[in-house]
């Protein structure tokens, strides 16, 4: 893990005038270094391999960054939930979710476009778009 990931993290966390500790960051650092949006069982791997860190703190852990803006949860077709970081500029984008591997993928790049069109008066708080398919590595070759 680099040092800018965890200064990443521990500033993230201090910068809302919260403690950064422990659980908090390390579990941060791993939803920045993922590539995906990871399933709790994903996060719990990654940390065991540092220390241990308990199931239930980990679950209340990813709760407290959900709420604070930190990280996103997404729920798969599988039904788990998966977590990521919150980009600053990727609030509000669509996920893709392979029906066959189950892995979740941010689209970032990829903007609802009736964010654009809702009628006067509408003011959108939260959004949810999620595509189902297969992801490349499920693709036949």
């Amino acid at each position: 893990m680099t040092n800018s990931t965890q200064a990443h993290a521990e500033v993230a966390i201090t910068n809302l005038g919260e403690r950064a500790t422990e659980a908090r960051r390390r579990t941060l650092e791993v939803l920045l270094r993922a590539e995906r949006p990871l399933s709790h069982t994903e996060i719990e791997a990654a940390l065991a391999a540092r220390g241990v860190l308990d199931r239930v703190t980990l679950y209340r852990v990813l709760d407290w960054l959900v709420a604070k803006g930190l990280a996103h949860k997404i729920e798969g077709h599988d039904r788990v939930w998966r977590f990521n970081a919150t980009a600053d500029d990727a609030r509000g984008h669509a996920h893709f979710c392979c029906t066959d591997c189950s892995k979740v993928y941010c689209l970032t790049g990829i903007k609802p476009a009736f964010v654009l069109s809702l009628p006067p008066g509408f003011r959108l708080g939260e959004a949810d778009l999620s595509l189902r398919g297969t992801c490349p590595d499920c693709q036949p070759r």
